[in-house]
C-alpha cells in the first residue's frame, strides 16, 4: 500500500512537473509571440508616422504653393485696382483743372460783362434825363398847341375809351346772347317738344271744396243732431269743419288737411247711406272711412310707383306719395303732376342720353314734402330733402328735390331736368288757377321792381305778366346801354320774384323831333 501510495504521489509530481514545465513554455512562447507583435506594431507605427510627415511636408509644401499663388494673384489685382484708381484720380484732376480754367474764363467775361453793364447803365441814365428833358419840352409845347393841361386830356382820352368799350362790349354780349340764344332755344325746343308730346295729360284744374251732396234738405238737421251733438262729434272725430248754410242740398267741408277731409267726406256719406246718425254711429263710420282712406292711399301710391317705373321705393314712401293725391297747388293736383314730372324728366333724359331711372325718381319724389307741410314745419323743398334723406334715398335724387325751385344751385344733369320738367308740367296752359288777387299783385311788383332802374320811365307788364314791356329816358340811356340794361333788369326779375315759366324784358327807346311850319 505504500508502494501505491509513492507511485501515485511520483505520478501526480510528474504531471505536476509537466504542468509546471508546459506552462513555462507557453509564457516563454506567448512572450515571443508579443515581442514579435510589438515589434511588428513598432514598425507599422514608424512606418505610419513617416507616412504622416512625408504627407505633412506634401500638403505643407502644397499650401505654400497655393499661398504663393494667392498672393501673386492677390498682387496682381491689387496693383490693376491701384492702376485704375490712379487713372481715375488723374482723370478728375484734369477735369477739375479744366473747369478752373473754364470758371477762370467766366469770371474774366462776367467782370467784363460787369463793366460793359456798368457804363450802359450810366449810358442809359444819361439818356433817362435827356428824354425827361424833351418830354418835359414836348408836353409844355401840347399844351401850348391844345389848350389842354395833361389831367384834362387824360379825362377827355379816358371818356372816349369807356364810351367805345362800352359800345364794343354791347355789341359783343349781343352777339354772343343771339347766337347762344339761336342755338339753345333751337335745341330745347326741340327736347321740350319731343318730351311734351309724348305725354297726355288733363288740361283740367281741381278743385280744393269738397262738397257733400244731401238727399234732401232734412238731412241737415239729422247731421246737426239734437243740440248739435252730431255734428260736434263729426268735427271732433274727423277735424275738420262743417258749414251748413242755405246752399240746398249741400254740406261744405273745411279742414287745411286734404286726408281729413277725405276721410270726413267718406263717413258722412255712409252715415247719410245708412240713416242712423248719433255720435256711437259715427265714431264707427269714421274708423271705417279712415281704413278705407289708407287702402286708397297705398294703392294710389303704387300705382304712381307703376305708373312711372320706379321700383324699390321704401313702403312709408309709397304712403306719402300716396296722401298727394288729396294734395292741390293751385287747383292741380299734386300726385298727377309728380307722376307727369317723372314722365317729362324720364323723356328729356332719354333725349340727352342720360339715366332715365334716376331722373323718374327724382321727378316723382321731388314735391314729397308737399304731403306732410301741413304737419312738419319747414317749406315743402326742406321736408321732401329729409324725408328722402330718412329712407335713404341716393345723393342725386336729394339734390334734384332740393334743387328743383332753386334753393340751391342745380349740379347735375338729374336735378336740371326735373326743374325744367316741373316748370313744364305747372305752366302748361290749364294746369293751374291763380286768384285774381296774386295775380294783380304779382304783376304789381313786376312792374315796380322795373320801375326802379334809373332811366326807366314808365314799365307794363302784358300778356299775363310773360313780358314786361319798358320805356326807357333817351337821354339817359344809350342804345347800347339797352342791352346792359336788359340783363341787369332780368337778373333782378329772376333774383327776386316768384313767377310760372318766362317773363320777356322788353326795353324801348324812343326820340321824338317836333316842329311846327308856319
Amino acid at each position: 500500500m505504500f508502494e501505491g501510495a509513492t507511485l501515485i504521489i511520483t505520478f501526480a509530481a510528474v504531471i505536476l512537473i509537466f504542468l509546471i514545465s508546459g506552462v513555462i513554455l507557453g509564457i516563454q512562447y506567448r512572450k515571443k509571440v508579443s515581442e514579435r507583435e510589438i515589434q511588428s506594431a513598432e514598425e507599422r507605427a514608424k512606418s505610419i508616422i513617416n507616412d504622416s510627415i512625408k504627407a505633412a511636408e506634401n500638403k505643407k509644401r502644397e499650401a505654400l504653393l497655393e499661398a504663393k499663388e494667392e498672393i501673386h494673384k492677390n498682387r496682381g489685382e491689387y496693383e490693376r485696382e491701384v492702376k485704375e484708381r490712379r487713372a481715375e484720380i488723374q482723370k478728375q484732376e484734369r477735369r477739375l483743372q479744366q473747369k478752373e480754367e473754364m470758371l477762370d474764363k467766366k469770371t474774366e467775361i462776367f467782370e467784363n460783362k460787369s463793366e460793359t453793364l456798368t457804363k450802359k447803365l450810366s449810358d442809359l441814365d444819361e439818356a433817362h434825363e435827356e428824354v425827361a428833358v424833351v418830354k418835359r419840352d414836348q408836353l409844355e409845347l401840347l399844351e401850348k398847341i391844345s389848350g389842354y393841361t395833361v389831367e384834362e386830356a387824360k379825362a377827355f382820352l379816358i371818356k372816349n375809351i369807356e364810351s367805345e368799350v362800352t359800345h364794343e362790349a354791347a355789341m359783343k354780349i349781343k352777339d354772343i346772347e343771339t347766337r347762344l340764344k339761336e342755338d339753345a332755344d333751337q335745341k330745347a325746343r326741340e327736347h321740350i317738344t319731343i318730351a311734351i308730346q309724348r305725354i297726355a295729360a288733363d288740361h283740367v284744374t281741381e278743385a280744393a271744396v269738397s262738397v257733400v251732396p244731401l238727399p234732401n234738405d232734412e238731412m241737415k238737421g239729422r247731421i246737426i243732431g239734437r243740440e248739435g251733438r252730431n255734428i260736434r262729434a263729426i268735427e271732433t272725430l274727423t277735424g275738420v269743419d262743417l258749414i251748413i248754410d242755405d246752399t240746398p242740398e249741400a254740406i261744405t267741408l273745411s279742414s287745411f288737411d286734404p286726408v281729413r277731409r277725405e276721410v270726413a267726406r267718406i263717413a258722412l256719406e255712409k252715415l247719410i247711406l245708412d240713416g242712423r246718425i248719433h255720435p256711437a254711429r259715427i265714431e264707427e263710420m269714421v274708423e271705417k272711412a279712415k281704413k278705407e282712406v289708407d287702402a286708397i292711399i297705398k294703392a294710389e301710391g303704387e300705382r304712381a310707383t307703376f305708373e312711372t317705373g320706379v321700383h324699390g321705393l321704401h313702403p312709408e314712401v309709397i304712403k306719402i306719395l300716396g296722401r298727394m293725391r288729396y294734395r292741390t297747388s293751385y287747383g292741380q293736383n299734386v300726385l298727377n303732376h309728380s307722376i307727369e314730372v317723372s314722365h317729362i324728366a324720364g323723356l328729356l333724359a332719354a333725349e340727352l342720353g342720360t339715366d332715365v331711372a334716376i331722373a323718374r325718381r327724382a321727378g316723382l319724389l321731388h314735391d314729397l314734402g308737399k304731403a306732410m307741410d301741413h304737419e312738419v314745419d319747414g317749406t315743402h323743398v326742406t321736408i321732401g330733402v329729409d324725408l328722402a334723406k330718412k329712407y335713404k334715398e341716393s345723393e342725386e335724387v336729394i339734390h334734384a328735390i332740393h334743387a328743383h325751385h332753386g334753393d340751391v344751385e342745380p349740379r347735375t344733369i338729374i336735378a336740371g331736368l326735373v326743374q325744367a320738367a316741373d316748370t313744364i308740367s305747372a305752366a302748361r296752359p290749364g294746369a293751374r288757377r291763380e286768384n285774381i288777387e296774386s295775380y294783380i299783385k304779382r304783376l304789381e311788383k313786376l312792374e315796380e321792381l322795373t320801375c326802379s332802374f334809373t332811366g326807366v320811365e314808365s314799365s307794363y307788364a302784358i300778356q299775363a305778366g310773360r313780358e314786361i314791356r319798358i320805356m326807357v329816358k333817351p337821354e339817359e340811356v344809350s342804345e347800347d346801354e339797352m342791352i346792359l340794361l336788359a340783363r341787369e333788369i332780368a337778373k333782378k326779375i329772376e333774383g327776386e320774384l316768384d313767377y310760372p315759366g318766362q317773363i320777356k324784358v322788353n326795353l324801348l327807346r324812343e326820340t321824338k323831333a317836333v316842329e311846327y311850319a308856319k
